[in-house]
């Protein structure tokens, strides 16, 4: 990247200077200063000097910087302007870097010019060593939290730097950290998250270096995150997380539980005053919802960063009104229907009820929300033919099979007997984005009729579930499909403005553009009548195309085989999918059970039982990436947290590694299941690449679907049915 590649003006970029003490930024606009020094190094600023909140003293590394780095070359000079301000750093605490008797320490931190959380890498206590770990004992009198800071270090270098191998030298680490943060703009995970947000990949990303404030330094210290407005809803009440005797990365680590922010007015109540003053301050500074993140050392508040926070269609413009109508806050209206036009482009809708509604006849989980109205369907065959009629229709079944995910994708909404919010149905459904209740235990479908807490409804009559409640009513509920009013409001100040909403180009259920199709493994050959057979078994139904994604193979290479199937009468074909004929599922199962006497029923039955225990994770992680915990209710996980979908998205691959190893034997003898263990690297590999399809849409190949088929197998391989596995709480 030649010349000025932040278009910054010339005498800024002719000063060859890399460095910014946080109290003392270069004289440019926020917009330029945003460019050079990213986001977090520019807000810090501002909060350092304009607003004179509570920031641990420290530096900003500007992206040209890192665009050199990137083109393969350190920057001349960087070296000897760290020393200068790091020793600068060193005398305003009092301690200095590489004393072991009293070090200094610090963090590393990446910040882009555009918000990226948690894409690219941090390093929290950098500068401790085993050398120095006995003088911060010393000078702190506390030799447990010496050794803590000591692990933690350990472990972040190794994660981020890739190494047991921590250096004495500070100052070698210091260097290492720098260069991996230059690096971690170009990780996978931040160029999908670019491609998703639309973000130039030629910004690059400053580096903070700020000196360490401890929350593990006991009861009275800690660290949490603050959001100004509730980010799910918009109300305007403070919203956030809280952590004790804690680090930063222990709140999106995910190993520790993090309490409601509420928590620290009555722990340490002037902290909390202090900490509301602060936040009111930020959040009319740059009128908007701010994401705060502060640490509480030994009782003394202090402020890490502040960005725009993330929020959900609702909140956004909820907030949007709030502010404009509030006179303290710099927002017309205007400019906060240009803030929240995109949503408005296609308003969220709501279902309001008409007076006098009936009590429910039953009441289940939550599972998907919305209300959905249509006849009883008590199989997907039944489904299928009453969607292919032009009516809508409820799906009523015990528990889903991988057979059922064609009903549900024709129907309005799924009701179950059995199940929790990450069973099958409950993902499948939110997959799909249609209304769900599950675990409905007064629901007992029939072949012809649905009995429901002692009243006998026919298939094909009238049902509603409300997904958003979990209740289950006889008949069609009345009410009316209505404009959200917080989007009637901005869109009457729209039409009042002149102004057009715009066209959200990316929809819900992809960052990927409709018609993207995955890659990364190839396609080719052919596979055998019995890998058919049991496919189809396993499947339930599928088209060519997803049989033959399944194996792994082209259509085209298929064709002969099912040709050859249809033949004997073994595969039919219906609607445009295949499915097994009544002698196919015979054929089928005799291939289980010739495959469960090879290696043995005890040995069949052991791996099954084994599955279990990665599947409860599975279903933890799958339900924590389409619904999150907000305020106390389940919420739909809208992934305006990137941070979060980083989380798990870590938690699933750290699952996969131990699944890949622990199916690894039995692939060698049942060839099939190397099968899916590719499959499940595959859609790995897009989900982290930015496709979040790949977790469990059903649209696609995704993990979820994948594992779902592979349960299926070995419960087939066991000898057992999956209403047997329902039924004991495992399905």
């Amino acid at each position: 990247m030649a010349g000025n590649p932040l278009n910054l003006r010339s005498e800024t970029h002719m000063s060859n200077r890399y460095v910014y003490d946080f109290d003392a930024p270069p004289e440019l606009s926020h917009a330029e200063l945003t460019r050079l020094l990213g986001g977090k190094g520019a807000n810090l600023a501002v909060m350092a000097n304009e607003l004179r909140l509570p920031v641990p003293p420290g530096f900003t590394i500007t992206t040209v910087a890192s665009t050199h780095f990137l083109e393969g070359q350190w920057p001349d000079g960087l070296d000897d302007e760290l020393r200068d301000h790091i020793e600068r750093l060193g005398e305003r605490v009092g301690h200095r870097f590489g004393d072991p008797e009293d070090p200094l320490l610090v963090s590393v931190r990446s910040g882009a010019a555009v918000s990226m959380p948690g894409m690219m890498d941090t390093i929290l206590d950098l500068g401790l060593s085993q050398a120095s770990v006995a003088g911060l004992a010393a000078a702190t009198g506390d030799a447990a939290f010496a050794d803590d800071c000591l692990r933690r270090l350990r472990e972040g270098y190794r994660t981020v730097i890739g190494t047991d191998a921590l250096p004495d030298d500070p100052w070698q680490q210091l260097r290492a950290a720098i260069e991996a943060v230059f690096r971690s703009w170009n990780s996978e995970r931040a160029r999908a998250y670019r491609r998703r947000e639309q973000i130039s990949d030629d910004l690059g990303t400053a580096v903070t270096v700020q000196a360490m404030v401890f929350g593990n330094r006991g009861a009275n210290s800690g660290t949490g995150v603050l959001f100004t407005r509730n980010p799910s809803t918009g109300e305007p009440t403070p919203y956030g997380d809280v952590m004790f005797d804690a680090q930063g990365e222990d709140v999106v680590a995910g190993g520790q539980q993090p309490q409601p922010i509420a928590v620290l007015e009555q722990r340490l109540p002037d902290v909390a005053a202090e900490l509301h003053r602060h936040a009111a301050t930020l959040e009319q500074h740059v009128a908007d919802l701010c994401d705060i993140e502060f640490t509480i050392e030994e009782g003394r508040l202090w402020l890490l960063q502040v960005r725009a926070g993330k929020r959900s269609p609702r909140a956004a413009l909820r907030i949007a009104i709030d502010m404009a109508d509030d006179p303290s806050m710099a927002c017309s209206r205007a400019e906060a229907v240009e803030r929240v036009a995109a949503h408005l482009a296609h308003p969220p809708r709501i279902f309001v009820r008409a007076l006098g509604v009936p009590a429910p006849l039953a009441r289940g989980l939550p599972a998907s929300p919305g209300v959905a109205t249509g006849v009883i369907a008590t199989s997907s065959d039944a489904a299928e033919t009453v969607a292919e009629s032009g009516r809508s229709v409820i799906l009523v079944r015990s528990e889903t099979s991988p057979d059922d995910v064609r009903g549900m994708s024709r129907a309005a909404g799924v009701l179950t007997a059995r199940g929790g919010l990450a069973s099958h149905a409950a993902v499948v459904a939110r997959g799909w984005g249609i209304p769900a209740v599950v675990g409905a235990a007064g629901v007992r479908p029939g072949v012809d009729s649905v009995e429901i807490e002692g009243t006998v409804i026919a298939a094909g009559e009238e049902l509603t579930i409300d997904g958003s409640t979990g209740e289950v009513f006889a008949g069609r509920l009345e009410g009316s499909d209505e404009v959200a009013p917080e989007a009637a409001i901005l869109l009457a100040w729209a039409q009042e403005l002149g102004i057009e909403p715009r066209v959200e180009q990316r929809t819900d259920d992809s960052s990927a553009p409709a018609d993207a199709g995955p890659t990364a493994l190839p396609l080719e050959g052919t596979a055998s009548r019995d890998d058919l057979l049991r496919g189809l078994l396993i499947k339930g139904a599928a088209t060519p195309e997803q049989l033959a994604e399944s194996r792994l193979v082209a259509p085209d290479g298929l064709a002969g085989v099912v040709e050859a199937l249809s033949a004997e009468a073994l595969v039919e074909s219906r609607d445009g999918s295949l499915r097994l004929s009544a002698e196919g599922k015979l054929r089928g199962l005799d291939l289980m059970a010739a495959d469960r006497a090879q290696i043995g029923d005890e040995a069949s039955a052991a791996l099954l039982e084994a599955f279990h225990r990665f599947d409860t994770r599975m279903k933890q992680i799958v339900t924590a990436w389409q619904v999150r915990e907000v305020a106390g209710a389940q919420a739909i996980n809208d992934h305006a947290d990137a941070a979060y979908d980083a989380g798990v998205l870590d938690d699933l691959a750290a699952l996969h590694a131990e699944t890949a190893a622990w199916l690894s034997p039995t692939a060698d003898v049942l060839h099939r299941f190397a099968t899916y263990a590719s499959r499940l690297e595959r859609a790995l590999e897009l989900a982290r690449g930015g496709d979040q399809r790949f977790v469990a849409s059903p649209r696609v190949d995704s993990y979820h679907g994948v594992w779902f088929e592979l349960h299926e197998d070995l419960i087939r391989l066991a000898g057992r049915r999956r209403s047997d596995e329902a039924a004991a709480g495992r399905a």
